[in-house]
């Protein structure tokens, strides 16, 4: 029995998602090949070699752009059995079948994967659910093995602000989370619900990564301090076991209000930045999203992070169909004032809100309303504005932040600004600079539970 176990795209991360079913797999006497396309080809002798064939599914990008691999492998390989696991198959479960995948598993996927392989599971699962609120597995983890994924340096790096650039690697320290915001593709499956991976098994797999040239990790959890005293005991561990690492996590403004006795632990451990879906500055659309916090927690947050010594790193959604041209003026303005231009990638002013298959956002009735039939080439509930003028500026500042890739950020930005003057009918006033210096920051952008589309 061989598995062939694929990632397309997984935000520039080697794959947790490939290496920790491969431990699994290969503890069960599974023979397992691991293939990250984003890094490396797959050629058709992997393909025909194997008897499984698991596509792992942790995004929305990644599951577009397994449609055209999962026809190739499909023609390749014709008796080959076909799965896809990760947090966006269950979604798209009837998509996937319909092009041929036999199996559709969720994002606890391991134990699974080697009933599949083992063939303990003999009939392909045709019906598999959403898993509903007690079905999320729980599972005994263990070290994932990374060993046949490409080096740590063929992925993202981290730029410090001196230009030196560090290795990363990545790990999870818990996986779900025990919040509802409801554009998040996790509240569907996870349902509030979130698993922690013991300490030593997060420290081993650091050690590991470490051994092989990393030298900053970030935590892939969707929120660092949903289990605070989990968090805190990785951290300290980590720290006295890699002193010279440093790394980064992603925590929810609620969070860090809530236990930010836990920054200067933080600080102090090695966190470089932290990443904080803060979404919007409007707390009208921050009700309807469910993210809970308001637009003064938001700044009161980046006041904490400052005091710790640690740099607030905020992602958004700045169009949605409540935007409007002056309120995302507002969100520039903001962004100025709490002098957080060079921690914010171009990208994220550029991003669109997404509406996913399950997503909870169709509850919305002004959602429902805007919305246009489900999509099967984009996976979306496409959306138009009610004024044109905000998808006009949405394309335009998309237009931007492509032909500026990679210029200074502060350029970027005044670029976008004269953008929305100029819609607003205002005169371009040159920007005070406030001498902000660039903090680390990795090379491929961080994004959430948007994609950087074009209006429809």
């Amino acid at each position: 029995m061989r598995a062939l176990l694929v990632s397309t795209y997984d935000l520039g991360r080697q794959p947790f998602g490939l290496a920790s079913p491969a431990a699994w797999l290969r503890r069960a006497g599974v023979e397992v090949d691991c293939a990250d396309t984003s890094r490396q080809p797959l050629d058709d002798g992997r393909i025909r070699a194997a008897s499984v064939i698991a596509f792992y599914l942790p995004m929305h990008t990644a599951t577009r752009m397994a449609a055209t691999l999962i026809e190739r492998v499909r023609r390749v390989n014709p008796t080959a059995r076909l799965c896809a696991y990760g947090l966006y198959a269950p979604l798209n479960a009837g998509w996937l079948r319909d092009r041929g995948v036999h199996d559709v598993l969720g994002p606890e996927a391991e134990q699974d994967l080697v009933a599949l392989a083992n063939s303990q599971l003999s009939t392909p699962n045709s019906q598999y659910p959403i898993p509903n609120s007690e079905g999320i597995a729980r599972l005994t983890f263990i070290q994932p093995d990374r060993q046949d994924l490409p080096a740590p340096e063929r992925y993202a790096s981290l730029q410090m602000p001196d230009g030196s650039v560090r290795v990363m690697g990545s790990t999870d320290a818990t996986r779900g989370c025990k919040h509802l915001c409801r554009h998040c593709p996790i509240v569907p499956v996870y349902r509030g619900q979130f698993r922690v991976v013991p300490v030593d098994v997060v420290i081993d797999d650091i050690r590991a990564q470490v051994a092989t040239g990393a030298q900053h990790i970030s935590f892939g959890d969707p929120d660092f301090l949903n289990g605070p005293a989990h968090a805190r005991r990785i951290v300290e561990t980590f720290a006295r076991e890699c002193p010279d690492v440093t790394y980064d996590a992603t925590i929810k403004i609620e969070h860090l209000l809530d236990h930010a006795e836990m920054l200067s632990v933080l600080h102090d451990t090695g966190c470089l930045f932290i990443t904080s879906a803060v979404e919007s500055i409007d707390d009208e659309v921050l009700v309807k999203l469910r993210k809970g916090h308001t637009r003064a927690d938001f700044a009161w947050a980046v006041a904490l992070c400052r005091q710790a010594g640690i740099r607030l790193t905020p992602t958004f959604i700045p169009f949605t169909p409540w935007t409007s041209v002056e309120a995302y003026a507002e969100l520039l303005d903001a962004l100025d004032e709490l002098d957080l231009v060079e921690d914010v990638a171009p990208i994220q002013l550029a991003i669109r809100l997404l509406v996913t298959a399950e997503s909870p956002l169709l509850e919305l009735p002004d959602i429902a309303a805007v919305v246009q039939p489900f999509d099967p080439t984009s996976l979306t509930w496409p959306w138009r504005h009610p004024d044109p003028r905000v998808d006009d500026l949405h394309a335009g500042v998309m237009r931007i932040v492509r032909e500026t890739d990679n210029a200074p950020r502060a350029g970027v930005f005044d670029a976008i600004s004269a953008l929305v003057r100029e819609s607003l009918g205002l005169a371009t006033v040159p920007r005070v600079h406030r001498g902000a210096t660039a903090g680390p920051r990795v090379t491929e952008p961080w994004y959430c539970c948007a994609e950087p589309m074009e209006p429809f």
